[in-house]
């Protein structure tokens, strides 16, 4: 049964008289059930359960065609939507959004789906499928150990604010630093180092509350890329655009987690069953550009005598970047592999000629160009 023959059924049924685009649940199940059609038992548990979530207890045309349809057309489906088409996937009816008496748990993960699927049928085979094991260890295990870093410089340095002016600040072999820009692991370890509380706070703070949602969505493997990916551009990117200032902070893969979601949020707006979209949009945009602005006045006041200049703000627009573009094509592929997808493998050729046009731009340019770098701690 195809998408065309099942409207005409529907619509020789007269189910729809008014052409609004929806109709009943039961009436449904009694239509396969009289004409006999061949439809797997999975697909009606499905479709009362979008039944349920809808107010009046009727299913759009359009979830019915992407569940029932057997011809896959031209615009690809999730792996999700094929899987239930071909009977390859169950989803129980206690096993909704919508069943009372949730523990705390499994109400967290009601919220997770809410605030990170645009999909009905995705939020809800994410809810009836979810484990916690494994827990979500990435974000929280980079979380603990910024923490944990910078506990032990404060307290080594005895400073907790702006420590990037004292002098001994520069020689920790975490921060990157144009002099040292030979010894690579300072393109990702300088996420592990933070200029104070406040940074610490605000990248902490966004890594729990967005970066765990998205890491028990889409998995660890996915997550950590796209953190990653944030990383390694902003010290890339300040190497090519700022070649004096160093880099310290986790800002580049923070803000590639929080530009992705908020560009899925964007693009998925009427799906998306967040309270307070609206108003969470603006304060996330707000805190994110004032984070911008801090770090731009830390680049450009005047530092202190025995420092040299003060870390750049290029990793945050760098992050937010890959974001747009890395992270949006990860959040809105759940379910299904990215190597099955087109925009995949142009973003990933696009990020692989930039790391390598970074690489020889920090072995050749900095001679050529004669960039007067201040001397290494």
């Amino acid at each position: 049964m195809d998408r065309s023959s099942l409207l005409q059924l529907i619509q020789e049924q007269q189910l729809d008289p008014e052409n609004t685009g929806f109709i009943g649940a039961d009436t449904f199940a009694g239509l396969v059930h009289s004409h006999e059609l061949p439809l797997d038992p999975a697909k009606l548990d499905m479709l009362v359960a979008l039944a349920q979530s809808n107010e009046r207890g009727q299913v759009c045309y359009q979830e019915l065609v992407d569940l029932v349809s057997a011809t896959i057309s031209s615009k690809r489906s999730s792996s999700f939507k094929r899987a239930i088409a071909n009977g390859q996937r169950s989803l129980p009816r206690e096993g909704l959004l919508d069943e009372p008496g949730l523990g705390v748990y499994k109400r967290f993960v009601r919220y997770v789906a809410y605030e990170i699927l645009p999909c009905e049928v995705d939020r809800r085979w994410y809810f009836y499928r979810h484990r916690s094991c494994p827990p979500p260890v990435f974000m929280a295990s980079v979380t603990l150990t910024q923490i944990i870093v910078f506990l032990c410089y404060g307290a080594r340095l005895n400073k907790w604010v702006l420590q990037t002016y004292h002098p001994e600040y520069m020689k920790s072999p975490l921060v990157y630093h144009p002099g040292h820009r030979a010894r690579a692991w300072r393109f990702l370890t300088y996420m592990f180092m933070h200029v104070g509380l406040e940074q610490l706070g605000f990248n902490a703070l966004l890594q729990l509350m967005i970066g765990v949602p998205l890491e028990m969505v889409h998995g660890l493997l996915r997550i950590s890329l796209l953190y990653l990916a944030g990383v390694l551009a902003g010290s890339l990117t300040v190497s090519i655009t700022d070649m004096r200032a160093p880099v310290v902070g986790g800002s580049g893969g923070v803000y590639a987690l929080c530009s992705a979601h908020l560009a899925n949020v964007v693009m998925n707006w009427a799906g998306m069953r967040c309270p307070y979209k609206l108003l969470r949009m603006v304060l996330a945009l707000v805190c994110m550009s004032s984070e911008v602005g801090r770090a731009v006045w830390l680049r450009f006041s005047p530092p202190l005598p025995s420092s040299g200049p003060q870390p750049s703000f290029m990793a945050h627009l760098a992050g937010a970047v890959v974001g747009v573009s890395m992270g949006l094509t990860i959040l809105r592929s759940y379910e299904e592999r990215l190597q099955d997808q087109c925009g995949w493998w142009v973003v990933l050729l696009a990020y692989g000629t930039f790391l390598l046009f970074a690489i020889f731009w920090n072995i050749f340019a900095y001679d050529l160009l004669g960039a007067h770098i201040p001397p290494p701690p």
